[in-house]
């Protein structure tokens, strides 16, 4: 299995030009996919920079023909004039598409600083080598405090994902079907946090210690070299060039995890894609 996950900044490149061509064609460019998640994609927002307000979902997926499309709105908005202002993450796979779950994450008051709605979407995937679920996110960028939250929100979905997994399925039918569950999972996207953030390390805690039992997938695949940079390579804004978008894994998938790859040429966002592969 081959999976991309991107900060695509709806389609914005750092020559401020909104083009989901580019988008579609350098994901590809670094391998031909089975699974992206994408986080920062825009629907009737013609108030971001460089953007008409085009329906991105639909027009993502219609770039990707044979591909489940999912959504994972977090922002939804009324939009002047009718119709709706909506803005999250997606998943895109062209493996067969199991349950999905839509999380809300922690967004309480916080009167220091801007934040907005985040969301982790949560995906199972068929592999050849069995049913593994996909997670993708967009933590807070402004107040720690949130994000610190979201993270231990993240952590209660992990214990509840790996105990459902180990507990025999109830028959039922209908909107009861509970399915066979996984404890395989792979969480991905904009973490807004830099490897060393001990916010971070809750996620790498074992699911024993109340962490969420994952292992960054880099450091599991290139110990002892840091994370390559996927964030303010061109523009400094908000600090110097550093890495703040992971793939982490559980237990059971270390041993499929086959490469990983920061592509830090392109500049078709203000994040870099990677690329993770799996046997199977």
């Amino acid at each position: 299995m081959k999976l991309v996950t991107w900060n695509i900044q709806w389609g914005r490149g750092m020559d401020g030009r909104v083009d989901l061509d580019r988008i579609v064609d350098t994901a590809r460019a670094l391998a031909e996919f089975d699974v992206l998640c994408l986080q920062e994609v825009a629907d009737g927002f013609d108030d971001l920079e460089g953007c008409l307000g085009e329906n991105q979902f639909a027009a993502l997926a219609a770039r990707l023909p044979g591909f489940d499309a999912i959504e994972g709105v977090n922002v939804d908005l009324p939009r002047v004039g009718g119709g709706r202002k909506r803005f999250g993450n997606m998943l895109l796979s062209r493996l067969p598409v199991g349950r999905v779950l839509r999380h809300a994450l922690p967004w309480e008051a916080d009167p220091a600083t801007r934040s907005m709605p985040r969301g982790l979407l949560d995906v199972e995937v068929e592999t050849r080598a069995g049913l593994v679920r996909v997670m993708t996110t967009h933590l807070e960028y402004f107040s720690p405090r949130l994000r610190e939250a979201q993270v231990a929100a993240i952590r209660d979905v992990a214990r509840r994902n790996a105990q459902r997994a180990a507990t025999p399925p109830v028959e039922a039918t209908g909107t009861y079907a509970s399915g066979q569950g996984t404890p395989h999972c792979i969480l991905t996207g904009d973490f807004n946090m830099r490897p060393e953030d001990p916010v971070r390390q809750h996620l790498t805690a074992p699911l024993a210690s109340g962490g969420a039992g994952l292992t960054d997938a880099w450091i599991a695949l290139r110990p002892g070299i840091a994370h390559p940079a996927s964030f303010c390579i061109s523009d400094q804004t908000y600090g110097p060039p550093h890495c703040c978008d992971f793939l982490l894994a559980s237990e059971g998938l270390l041993p499929r995890l086959q490469h990983i790859h920061y592509d830090t040429d392109t500049r078709a966002s203000d994040h870099q894609p990677v690329l993770l592969e799996l046997d199977g």
